[in-house]
């Protein structure tokens, strides 16, 4: 019942402002009434720390890549500088993606707004480590955004949500029990979208499930899984159809029992189309987003 209420009113809201402004939804809130409307039409598409393999991680130039390509939405990382900025970087230190060295924690915004972003191949370029702020005004009304390591300190990133009215952006995900999210994040739930993470390999997993969908009723569960003989895969996109929406990462195997995106190089039918077509997946997370969305355009899964 409670879900039901949240899905109304926000189509509602959605509606509303839409007839008061003469204006059609913005690209984020038709992705986000995907997302709370259980719609399976299409496939959305997320793309791991932005498109970088063409531009560093994390970095806004990947960020605005990603946009424009047509993903749907970004995965990525938050840190908190010593004097308490909100950044975007996978590593708590700069020495990998970065000019700089050193734990993020221990080092001011000053210092670490003058180093440059290294590539993957870890190339200096001319891009700079971006804050929180400056990438979630940059995607407002473009694309959403799940943001990973930004439960360490939400009370601070909830603040900045509302100040850059960002808050329908953000799809929010953990690893912990029902009761846990609900104890931790409770005066959140009804503003920003929580997505349970499950490792479907462990025999737990399924109670973990029912008693998310007893308890909270979650748009979306992240499953993750490695064993390719498990039968939890079939029987979760069973359980599930209807009710919320399936992500897996295709990142790299372990994630995916083997059906990851550098096989999709060579058999995108054998990896992206079996976790639709026999898996229920309609949240992909990528490394490899211009493959995916071409592979999905082709079979008229996005637009």
């Amino acid at each position: 019942m409670r879900k039901t209420f949240i899905l109304l009113f926000a189509c509602i809201c959605t509606l509303l402002v839409s007839c008061s402004t003469g204006t059609a939804p913005t690209r984020a809130e038709q992705i986000r009434e995907q997302l709370l409307t259980c719609d399976e039409s299409n496939v959305i598409v997320v793309a791991h720390r932005a498109d970088w393999r063409n531009f560093p991680e994390n970095s806004l130039e990947a960020v605005q890549s990603s946009i424009d390509m047509g993903v749907d939405m970004l995965e990525l990382d938050v840190q908190r500088t010593k004097d308490g900025v909100l950044m975007l970087m996978h590593d708590h230190n700069l020495d990998r993606m970065t000019t700089g060295s050193g734990n993020i924690a221990e080092t001011t915004w000053e210092e670490i707004s003058k180093l440059n972003l290294k590539d993957h191949q870890g190339n200096v370029t001319t891009c700079k480590v971006p804050t929180l702020e400056d990438v979630l005004l940059a995607c407002k009304g473009k694309i959403m955004i799940n943001l990973d390591k930004a439960d360490r300190y939400f009370d601070e990133v909830f603040a900045l949500l509302e100040k850059t009215g960002t808050t329908n952006l953000i799809v929010m995900k953990g690893g912990q029990p029902a009761h846990e999210v609900r104890e931790k994040f409770g005066k959140y739930l009804d503003k920003v979208i929580y997505m349970p993470i499950v490792s479907i390999d462990k025999p737990e997993s399924e109670q973990a499930i029912y008693d998310f969908l007893n308890d909270m009723k979650p748009v979306a569960f992240e499953l993750c899984w490695s064993n390719p003989e498990s039968q939890v895969p079939a029987k979760m996109e069973k359980a599930l159809k209807g009710r919320s929406l399936i992500w897996y990462n295709t990142l790299w195997a372990s994630l995916c029992a083997g059906h990851h995106d550098d096989k999709a190089v060579e058999d995108v039918d054998g990896t992206y189309g079996y976790m639709i077509d026999t898996l229920g997946a309609r949240i992909l997370q990528t490394d490899r987003p211009q493959l995916m969305l071409d592979y999905l355009r082709s079979r008229n899964l996005h637009e």
